[in-house]
């Protein structure tokens, strides 16, 4: 049962001490109890007061982690419904399906695309991480899981109606923590008796959202923390429907039955490849923990990978680059020196374009925490007074001894200032507006 704020309160070491990012301990124990907050953010809670607690310092949406190393996937942890209001945790996990019915051939393509595949966008490295394995036959199950183990490392579901089936595939790999797919009303008991035993997560999976949230509610009855609600959808309607009733239920009215991550399958939904991404979109785009795909098609991979990353970004945060001197295209002494804010989208547009001009420039990343060239130039922190202590600690002069110093065109009225703040043997040149523009303007800059 959950908890009032003024319960929780009563619990707390009450020192007022705001480390938790809130004025009062009143104030923690508040939004503690709306969901808001989590009681490791305390930093003085004692661990009788985390058993108290119990329920009440669980996220809505409970924490979920399949597969080990770096293809482990963590999922759930949900705080909101709208990102706006805090922000969204972790980034659903992709994943491709892989059956008995497919030939050797095609199973070690796939299994080779999950090791292999991987994308940079704006400094982070995304991938799909999954392989969902089904099979009818128990040996053929426990055979590809181990060579999906084997071949990708991957965070593996394991997809079979009976209990024993799923138990020889998982135990051999249990300290990597598959998921078990699926207890239904039937086979309840059995499955959630193997995860236990295992100590490994499973999913539960039912026609309808009543049925979903009763099976739900056993899992809690059998204190089982990680859970993970399979729907059903069957079509693009019943996914933003369902999707968006049970991340309801669980933020907005504190149901826990079913606060647990969600899986999608739009493998399942369409033999249309194209129609398939678009269901996978909405997926992402609505709250889904793992959505397996059929296949690894770059082309649909990666803008999936590209909209979970805008869509899990902390709104509050913005992303940035570190503070530094960074070398491109093997620059030397006589190479142009760029001068930019650290804010990620910044530096990979500009980075790009002088990548592309070929010619060899040294890029200074400002630490302005994160925000553009106007916005950090209408803050106050991107400004004269800040770069020029900034070039004269990065190291730049021993690097480019030439000293001149090209800045964005959008500030190109703080040229005269910046002059005088560097002082003599300093040069400040006004570059281009548009990013488009620099291969140009550097190759001209090198003729001169």
């Amino acid at each position: 049962m959950a908890l009032s704020g003024l319960q929780i309160f009563k619990l707390l070491a009450k020192t007022n001490c705001k480390e938790c990012g809130f004025p009062t301990c009143m104030a923690f124990a508040m939004q503690l109890a709306a969901g808001k907050a989590e009681l490791d953010q305390c930093p003085y809670v004692t661990d009788e007061a985390k058993a108290a607690l119990g329920e009440a310092a669980a996220p809505p949406v409970r924490k979920v982690t399949v597969g080990a190393g770096d293809m482990a996937v963590t999922v759930g942890e949900e705080t909101v419904l709208y990102r706006h209001e805090k922000r969204f945790e972790h980034m659903p996990g992709l994943g491709v399906l892989i059956t008995d019915e497919m030939d050797d051939a095609t199973v070690d393509g796939l299994l080779d695309q999950l090791k292999q595949i991987e994308f940079n966008y704006v400094g982070v490295n995304l991938r799909p991480r999954v392989a969902a394995i089904k099979a009818a036959d128990a040996g053929k199950l426990a055979a590809l899981v181990a060579k999906a183990d084997e071949k990708a490392g991957a965070a593996i579901i394991i997809m079979n109606d009976d209990a024993a089936a799923l138990k020889s595939a998982a135990e051999p790999i249990k300290d990597k923590k598959p998921l078990l797919y699926a207890a239904t009303e039937a086979n309840f008991d059995a499955v959630a008796a193997v995860a236990k035993e295992l100590n490994v997560p499973f999913a539960i999976k039912a026609d309808t959202l009543e049925a979903l949230a009763e099976l739900g509610q056993k899992a809690l009855d059998g204190d089982f923390k990680e859970v993970v609600l399979d729907p059903a959808s069957s079509s693009l309607g019943d996914v933003l429907l369902d999707q968006t009733l049970i991340r309801r239920a669980a933020v907005k009215k504190t149901f826990r039955a079913l606060g647990f991550p969600t899986i999608g399958f739009p493998s399942n939904m369409t033999d249309d490849k194209m129609l398939e991404a678009v269901y996978a979109s909405v997926f992402v785009a609505k709250y889904a923990g793992f959505v397996i795909l059929s296949d690894l098609d770059p082309a649909r991979v990666l803008p999936l990978l590209y909209l979970s990353q805008n869509i899990y970004t902390d709104p509050q945060r913005p992303m940035q680059m570190d503070q530094g001197v960074y070398p491109i295209n093997d620059p030397g002494p006589d190479s142009p020196i760029l001068v930019t804010t650290n804010f990620s989208l910044t530096y990979f547009t500009v980075s790009s374009e002088v990548e592309a001009s070929k010619v060899p420039a040294w890029l200074c990343i400002m630490d302005v925490e994160g925000q553009s060239v106007l916005t950090a130039w209408a803050a106050g922190k991107f400004v004269a007074d800040a770069i020029a202590p900034f070039l004269k600690k990065s190291g730049i002069e021993e690097k480019a001894p030439h000293k001149k110093i090209i800045i964005p065109g959008y500030v190109a009225q703080i040229s005269g200032e910046l002059d005088e703040e560097l002082g003599e043997g300093w040069e400040v040149q006004v570059g281009v507006r548009e990013a488009a523009d620099i291969p140009k303007f550097l190759r001209q800059w090198s003729a001169n």
